[in-house]
């Protein structure tokens, strides 16, 4: 065992510190019994930069599909491009709405802390998606989204504006192991916006894209093959449509489809939603019974913390770092 999973073992003894550690050892039981884990990523994790510890687990096979928003997809790609333009800002609790016009101005678009440079990450990787929309355009091919940044990683077309170690970046890592991806609501990221105006201006053909419809199907058809053999667990990062659209495909496949399936074997959340009527993030893990989505023997655990310190711990700890 590594420091840090002896300094777990050692002090995280109660409360959510202890939640943390049970459910990290749950987490690895899971995975080292030969079963899988779908990870779904809310929030703004890949500019968070948790690629550093979250490739790592890709390569050692500790998670086998993914859900993330399209702004966690892109923005992976953004930090791998552009990362030496960007601007934090530690007293972002103090800025004036001046302050804040005065970055706009300087195209640094504000994400807590941490300002994306627009010229350098949105419009450098622009020209390589738009050339990649077009090529499928004009051949009548759709992909979903995350298969153009597959295609266009392999190829090397961004590789030489690379400006992080290339093993920093999970989505190169799941481009190398060719990854179940699945990005619900894409169509509201940055290069989402950016494809609908270049399908209006008709420089991109719609049906170059393939969307959520699309992504739920692929999800359904990857679930019920690896059911059979295999208990598959649910690790969430913070909440919204990048957790609540996967763990939907129980009862699809059960209710709508007729068919028998196993339901999710594990399921753990990181996040700081305050526990509350109606609300989706903050609905205890056993509410999700009543949907048909986790079963009362699933193993269910609520870590009520800030995730970018709470996953690369967790992380940390299954990989025996």
């Amino acid at each position: 065992m590594g420091p840090i999973t002896q300094f777990i073992d050692l002090h995280y003894r109660h409360f959510n510190a202890a939640t943390l550690k049970d459910a990290a050892k749950a987490y690895k039981d899971h995975v080292d019994s030969g079963n899988l884990m779908m990870v779904t990523l809310a929030g703004a994790m890949s500019t968070a930069e948790l690629g550093l510890s979250l490739a790592e687990m890709i390569r050692q096979n500790k998670i086998h599909a993914i859900s993330c928003t399209g702004a966690n997809l892109e923005e992976d790609v953004f930090n791998l491009v552009a990362h030496e333009h960007y601007v934090r800002i530690p007293n972002y609790r103090d800025l004036t709405a001046a302050d804040e016009e005065a970055l706009l101005e300087k195209g640094l678009n504000r994400v807590t802390d941490t300002c994306i440079p627009e010229e350098e990450a949105f419009r450098r990787v622009e020209d390589t998606v738009l050339k990649k929309w077009k090529e499928c355009s004009a051949q009548k091919r759709g992909l979903l989204p995350h298969q153009f940044f597959y295609e266009i990683l392999r190829e090397g077309s961004l590789k030489k504006h690379y400006q992080i170690d290339p093993k920093n970046s999970w989505l190169i890592a799941a481009a190398e192991k060719n990854l179940p991806l699945f990005v619900p609501g894409w169509e509201d990221s940055t290069l989402g916006n950016i494809f609908a105006a270049r399908v209006m201006e008709g420089k991109a053909d719609r049906n170059a894209m393939k969307m959520g419809i699309d992504y739920m199907i692929e999800l359904a058809k990857w679930y019920t093959e690896q059911e059979k053999n295999k208990s598959i667990g649910f690790f969430q990062i913070g909440g919204g449509i990048a957790g609540d659209f996967p763990i939907c495909v129980v009862p699809l496949i059960e209710q709508d489809l007729h068919k028998n399936v196993r339901r999710w074997g594990y399921f753990c959340q990181i996040s700081d939603s305050t526990t509350s009527y109606g609300s989706y993030s903050g609905a205890v893990p056993n509410e999700k019974i009543t949907w048909g989505k986790l079963s009362k023997e699933t193993p269910k655990y609520i870590i009520e913390s800030d995730a970018t310190i709470v996953a690369p711990l967790m992380f940390g700890y299954v990989l025996g770092w």
